[in-house]
């Protein structure tokens, strides 16, 4: 887990989802029946949580594939590798979390959570970058 290879991968899995996601969003503007009435609640209730969880989606994807390339240069020791790697997918719960509180009604709480962790995730990936990196994953 600490090379970062379920990052990349669940990132760009994660992305296909999302990518299908707008999908959804443009047929819903643009072609379903009532679109009017989507297009007028642009900014409101489950039109615009839709739209936070396509875009937190595809940018938590975005950040998790980053931290799948950066995590063998960072100079870090491999449990603190695998703890920043698996937080980093954890914070995926954020999107899911959204879609959750929109189609079944969940409770906010894995928004909170994932946005959480990946705050934490990358702020952490952050100060060990600051601090160098690892010169031999520099090949």
């Amino acid at each position: 887990m600490a090379s970062g290879r379920w990052n990349v991968a669940g990132g760009f899995l994660f992305i296909s989802l999302f990518v299908v996601l707008g999908f959804v969003l443009v047929y819903l503007r643009d072609f379903a029946p009532g679109k009017d009435a989507w297009v007028a609640d642009y900014a409101v209730g489950k039109h615009f949580e839709t739209r936070l969880a396509h875009a937190h989606g595809n940018l938590f994807a975005l950040v998790n594939i980053a931290m799948g390339l950066v995590l063998p240069r960072l100079a870090a020791g491999a449990t603190t590798k695998r703890a920043l790697a698996w937080i980093t997918l954890g914070g995926l719960l954020m999107p899911v979390g959204i879609l959750g509180e929109v189609v079944l009604g969940t409770s906010p709480v894995f928004v909170l959570l994932g946005g959480a962790m990946m705050f934490v995730a990358v702020t952490w990936a952050g100060v060990i970058a600051a601090q160098g990196w690892n010169a031999a994953a520099h090949g």
